[in-house]
């Protein structure tokens, strides 16, 4: 359509891959001036803006799924990707052409070389593939945009978006420390960025980090939406003080709605999981999620809060497609099993909370199995606590290296492994070390590769390729 050649699609890779020299360059003064040339595509668009530290995709991808299920056409802008920088940019699931993503870059060229020549700061990586999307997005047409956080918050480039129609902020935990802050008030404060004046707030966020939330909601007079489990008070600790109908609390001088869930459907299984959420408009019953993990509930009633919020808007969004639309999404290399002899799970838990969700699922589901675990860490991650949560666990643990700069010291991670488990391998080719793991394992163990998604979005590919796996798709459609 656009006369780019697949040659012509890998310049573009290699160009954007240069900007990467960069580097984190915070603040919102480049992407505006980028999109100010570009005719402020994202100011047209209907955005859902999706934060936190986990959870947030997994949260996209069920609010775009759910909203394609009703008619919309629904693009979501997620990062990283797995294997294809085009799985990004998709609408109703199905990933930009290639030949796109070259013509974008072809169209922006000039605005950046513009840019530089009066004086500007050249814009990242991350700000030309925002700027590409809101482009891409508005160009298309799409109904609506979920827009996933790339860093943090306040100064990420996708907080351009002044008025959107609902903003979420699954959770805070450490991590990024380097770059948001070291304790949890100071990393929440950078992701309560994105919330805007009198646009409702869905949070899953507890202790310190609600009680952040909540100070910003109530100075932007911001409704907000708290999801919790049935049961337990919710998060004392957070300033919550009574209970009126579906109405809590929170001091000072805020009140807010809440979306409760709970595990149903009379038992774990590793295809899925049944739940059951108490909405802003009624209850939902044995809805169900292909994802595994605890966590994937609480994401999933997020997600329904989403989606009631937008009704409340006068969006039209039968109860059906809700089902259908959970039911249905997809989210690889997060809990998912890929071979069933021996069993192998892929999982990018890249952060200690994100260790403690694959170690509560390795109890859920996996009873009884010894597990074979292939770990990469990136180095600025906390890679003691990770480890100290999963090692125990595992029988044999193989420690890899993630192919990234910022895989530093990689083989610190088996002197952290052989503090709790004598069997401990170090093999730095991934694709070398899932064969060994493999061949370690016994038919009733488990196989576990975990940690940076970079490494797991490889291991994946290497499981693809050797066409050993149940037909598992790369993620996101083609075209």
């Amino acid at each position: 359509m656009f006369g780019v050649t697949a040659v012509q699609y890998d310049e573009a890779m290699t160009y954007l891959q240069n900007l990467t020299k960069f580097g984190v360059n915070f603040g919102l003064g480049r992407i505006k001036e980028l999109l100010r040339r570009l005719g402020d595509p994202q100011e047209k668009l209907k955005v859902v803006h999706i934060g936190g530290t986990n959870g947030k995709g997994s949260t996209t991808a069920m609010v775009a799924s759910v909203l394609t299920a009703a008619g919309y056409r629904t693009g979501t802008f997620t990062s990283p990707h797995l294997h294809s920088y085009t799985e990004r940019y998709q609408i109703d699931g199905v990933q930009i052409p290639p030949e796109r993503v070259a013509s974008l870059i072809s169209q922006l060229k000039p605005h950046l070389e513009a840019m530089v020549e009066e004086g500007f700061e050249h814009p990242t990586e991350f700000e030309v593939s925002t700027a590409m999307a809101f482009k891409y997005f508005y160009e298309k047409g799409v109904d609506f945009l979920i827009l996933e956080v790339g860093l943090g918050g306040a100064i990420d480039s996708t907080n351009v978006v002044e008025k959107p129609l609902v903003t979420v902020i699954t959770n805070v935990a450490m991590d990024h420390m380097d770059y948001l802050g070291q304790t949890i008030r100071e990393i929440a404060t950078v992701k309560a960025g994105i919330i805007k004046p009198g646009v409702p707030l869905v949070t899953a966020c507890r202790g310190e980090a609600l009680e952040v939330v909540a100070k910003f909601c109530r100075e932007k007079g911001s409704p907000m939406v708290l999801v919790n489990s049935v049961g337990p008070a919710i998060a004392s600790g957070a300033g919550v003080t009574e209970e009126t109908g579906n109405r809590f609390n929170l001091n000072p001088g805020i009140s807010c709605r809440t979306v409760l869930w709970e595990a149903a459907g009379g038992g774990l299984d590793q295809g899925g999981q049944y739940l059951a959420v108490h909405g802003l408009r009624r209850t939902y019953r044995d809805l169900f999620i292909p994802l595994l993990g605890r966590h994937q509930l609480v994401n999933a009633a997020g997600a329904v809060a989403v989606v009631e919020l937008l009704m409340e808007q006068g969006f039209a969004i039968p109860e059906e497609a809700l089902y259908r639309g959970l039911a249905v999404v997809r989210w690889p290399a997060r809990l998912e099993i890929v071979l069933n002899r021996p069993l192998v799970l892929l999982d990018g838990a890249h952060n200690y909370d994100g260790a403690r969700s694959l170690a509560r699922a390795w109890d859920d589901y996996f009873t009884g199995r010894q597990v074979v675990l292939v770990i990469g860490m990136l180095g600025d991650k906390e890679r003691g606590r990770v480890v100290a949560e999963l090692a125990p666990r595992a029988r044999a643990v193989v420690v890899t290296r993630p192919n990234s700069p910022r895989a530093g010291d990689w083989q610190r991670l088996a002197e952290e492994a052989r503090k709790y488990v004598t069997e401990v391998y170090t093999i730095e080719s991934v694709p070398e070390a899932v064969e060994y793991a493999l061949s370690l394992a016994r038919p009733s163990e488990l196989v576990c590769i975990t940690g940076s998604l970079y490494m797991v979005a490889e291991a994946r590919e290497v499981l693809m390729e050797k066409g050993t796996t149940n037909g598992i798709p790369h993620a996101g459609g083609k075209g």
